[in-house]
């Protein structure tokens, strides 16, 4: 139970689903979790839940990534796991009628905020530490009305492996999860009503081989796992959690 003890993670969104989950499970292996998010009321009444760190950061934002870099800095010194989770779907609509607005939304949360992310926390990183980055399946899909979230997700993929080549010579491992259908708040956030929610999961279940959707635990547990040492020759590697939706 022990496994990260006298360890330091950071985990970006963190109050909610997926980053919240993953939180607990760093917090019960004995380590010392920072948790951000863009609420200040969510994000302390997490952190007191979790027993873990609060810090409200827009992950939009490089100014509030700067101060998340001081603020670990002065009190912890070094991070150990970093795991970048925060993220948005934005609107959905057709390219010929997609806005600059969420167009811009999406991009400055999922793409530029977790690249400065990085970029920003990289200094403050152990050599060995281990860094994964929250994608999705639908970067390597192309659905319509999804091309803004899509082409963010994708994006990161590219440079979370770019991030392990350059990082490897410390030891530094950079890994992707890729869920599929996982129930979170992300959709309610969107804007679909709780019903529509309800109904669009029902369907996606019925749709993949286990017949069933992913939990933000399941997610946790890949990502537990490879922040562990048991996965120290792994870097560079999606891993797609999706109940075998992308077979």
């Amino acid at each position: 139970m022990n496994k990260f003890r006298n360890k330091v993670a950071v985990v970006t969104g963190g109050n909610s689903g997926i980053g919240y989950a993953t939180a607990k499970e760093l917090v019960k292996h004995g380590a010392k979790v920072v948790i951000t998010g863009r609420r200040k009321d969510a994000i302390e009444k997490a952190a007191k839940e979790l027993d873990a760190f609060p810090f409200v950061a827009d992950q939009a934002s490089v100014n509030d990534t700067q101060l998340l870099f001081e603020e670990i800095q002065n009190q912890f010194g070094k991070i150990d796991i970093l795991f970048i989770n925060a993220g948005i779907t934005g609107s959905s609509g057709l390219i010929e009628n997609m806005s600059e607005e969420n167009f811009d939304n999406v991009m400055n949360i999922n793409f530029k905020g977790a690249y400065f992310t990085l970029s920003r926390l990289i200094p403050l990183l152990n050599d060995d530490a281990s860094v994964v980055i929250l994608s999705s399946i639908v970067a390597a899909t192309y659905k319509p009305n999804s091309s803004v979230y899509q082409a963010s997700k994708a994006a990161l993929n590219s440079i979370a492996k770019t991030a392990a080549a350059e990082l490897a010579p410390r030891k530094i491992r950079v890994n992707i999860v890729s869920p599929g259908p996982t129930r979170t708040e992300v959709l309610s956030k969107s804007g679909m009503s709780d019903d529509a929610v309800q109904n669009l999961f029902d369907s996606l279940a019925n749709a993949i081989p286990l017949k069933k959707t992913g939990t933000p635990e399941d997610v946790a547990k890949m990502v537990i796992y490879l922040c562990e040492e048991s996965a120290g020759f792994i870097t560079g590697s999606e891993f797609v959690i999706d109940g075998g939706l992308t077979l």
